[in-house]
């Protein structure tokens, strides 16, 4: 074929192209996507240079996205697959819950009854080979890492482990399987007759978690809640409206949505068989959203029962899941939330106005909206009602909590986060915890125990400073680190609490300083 031919022949089909477009259009089709191909034919037909033809097409998804609210998302195959394994509550692999100390993946705990836990790996375990391959000692990244630990369920990865006493390397055969993923992080009694369940976000495990603990707390004496809601960023809305229903009336409004193509929806308490009825306090800061919003929303406007902390998120939009065929997905907004008295909590926006809206939470900051309840101005038309006892509440922009904690600006120093940028807060207490474990399981035979008796030594946190000198950070003078020393030291003993149990151990030892928890626990014990 003549170079004559070729120019001849490519002009010839998008001629055809164009043709069967118009044809289109002519029964019916849409004109404005029938230019969309068009374009998208010449580019990768007629371009100077080669394209990556999927990649053009996403960026035309995305471009389209950008222009509306945003919530409206596009996400690659990989990215979907990620989000999912996160809300529908597991995922495939060998069971290990694990940290990197300087380039060596140490086991922190195995998941219980977990494949990895049957063979006999522990805590404390270095995983140096898989399936042969060195992982340690060659700057491979935790992505990295974990695709060689993850597979399907059934098939078998061969493990080399390093462990402290042990000269050998030690070689263990894994059977992967499915391995839960918990959306609670804590539930104990945090006082006595006063419950505490800390969820992270709303999966498809929530409600039969929730359940559980809720079961374990009445055992134990339960009479009151605190739900913490804390840096929740949402998840599905069923599990939201789950969980709300065990503590409504039967036909009680919990939230509805509605669209301009989407007729609105009611979501209504079904009246569980045993409805908890003692006092339910809500803690709230300005990471809590979507899903916790309507789960704060209901409770504050129901008026049953108390909302504690900071001005939430403030994301009351409705995706729509569009699945396409390669695996990828576009979460379209179709609706809006509204809470039962009406209030719409979506926080204003400007389309295709993503910077402006990703800086609200600093902007709130400057403003002093998190540190001053008085700074925060509502406008009358977005004045509301609460159903019961007729009290004020406020749309326009998250949930604004019955009893307002400032954010303490002095524990939190810029020596201290400096440190934990750095990673040298975790990677001290790893190395602490590797060394000593066998010892500190010896002494502290129960959380109990550890939580009124531990305190980490000096000479860890002394070693933090120093490791941080090396790297130039450096606390601006004696009094700022004297402000940073009480909440590091109790981040380290929580850190070693969670290694040496687990999550709900680790915000036993962090809640006894955190303002928001403890003015809940104060309400609620009124």
């Amino acid at each position: 074929m003549t170079f004559m031919t070729k120019k001849i022949i490519i002009p010839a089909l998008l001629l055809m192209a164009a043709a069967c477009a118009h044809a289109q259009l002519r029964i019916g089709g849409n004109e404005q996507m029938a230019k969309l191909r068009m374009a998208e034919m010449a580019i990768t037909n007629l371009y100077v240079d080669s394209v990556d033809e999927p990649k053009l097409v996403e960026d035309a998804i995305r471009g389209m996205l950008e222009k509306l609210d945003p919530h409206s998302s596009y996400s690659t195959a990989k990215e979907v697959k990620s989000m999912n394994e996160s809300l529908q509550g597991n995922f495939e692999g060998i069971g290990v819950q694990f940290n990197m100390l300087e380039d060596t993946l140490v086991v922190i705990q195995p998941v219980s009854g977990g494949p990895s836990e049957k063979v006999g790996i522990v805590a404390g375990d270095r995983i140096v080979l898989v399936n042969d391959t060195a992982i340690a000692g060659v700057k491979m990244n935790n992505e990295q890492i974990m695709k060689r630990l993850r597979g399907p369920k059934g098939t078998k990865v061969r493990l080399g482990i390093v462990r402290r006493g042990i000269k050998d390397i030690l070689n263990f055969t894994v059977t992967r399987d499915k391995i839960p993923i918990y959306s609670l992080d804590a539930s104990y009694i945090i006082r006595p007759g006063i419950g505490y369940i800390r969820i992270n976000n709303f999966g498809a495990t929530t409600y039969d978690e929730f359940c559980e603990a809720m079961t374990k707390l009445k055992a134990q004496g339960m009479r009151d809640l605190i739900i913490d809601l804390q840096e929740n960023g949402g998840g599905y809305l069923q599990a939201a409206v789950q969980v709300v229903d065990q503590f409504l009336n039967r036909g009680d409004m919990i939230v509805y949505t509605e669209g301009r193509k989407a007729p609105r929806r009611d979501y209504r308490a079904n009246g569980g068989d045993d409805p908890f009825t003692g006092k339910v306090c809500v803690l709230i800061n300005e990471l809590s959203a979507s899903a916790a919003e309507i789960v704060t929303g209901a409770i504050q406007d129901q008026d049953r029962g108390i909302v504690v902390g900071r001005r939430s998120f403030g994301k009351g939009l409705v995706q729509r899941p569009i699945e396409f065929d390669d695996g990828s997905m576009m979460r379209l907004t179709i609706a809006h939330y509204y809470t039962p008295s009406g209030r719409c909590i979506q926080k204003p926006y400007e389309k295709g106005g993503k910077d402006n809206y990703n800086q609200d939470l600093e902007n709130r900051l400057k403003h002093g909206e998190m540190t001053s309840a008085d700074s925060i101005h509502f406008a009358d038309s977005l004045r509301y009602y609460t159903l019961v006892k007729h009290r004020t509440v406020y749309g326009g922009g998250g949930i604004m909590p019955d009893y307002f904690v400032p954010l303490d600006t002095t524990r939190y120093t810029k020596f201290h986060r400096q440190l934990a940028a750095k990673g040298l807060i975790v990677q001290t207490n790893l190395k602490y915890i590797d060394a000593h474990r066998k010892q500190l399981k010896r002494s502290y035979k129960t959380f109990s125990d550890f939580n009124e008796d531990f305190t980490i030594p000096q000479s860890v946190v002394d070693e933090i400073v120093a490791e941080g000198a090396k790297k130039e950070v450096k606390p601006a003078d004696d009094e700022e680190l004297q402000r940073t020393l009480p909440y590091l030291k109790m981040q380290l003993k929580a850190l070693v609490a969670r290694d040496l149990w687990d999550m709900s151990e680790y915000y036993q030892v962090m809640n006894e300083q955190n303002p928001i928890v403890l003015k809940g626990v104060e309400m609620i014990s009124q």
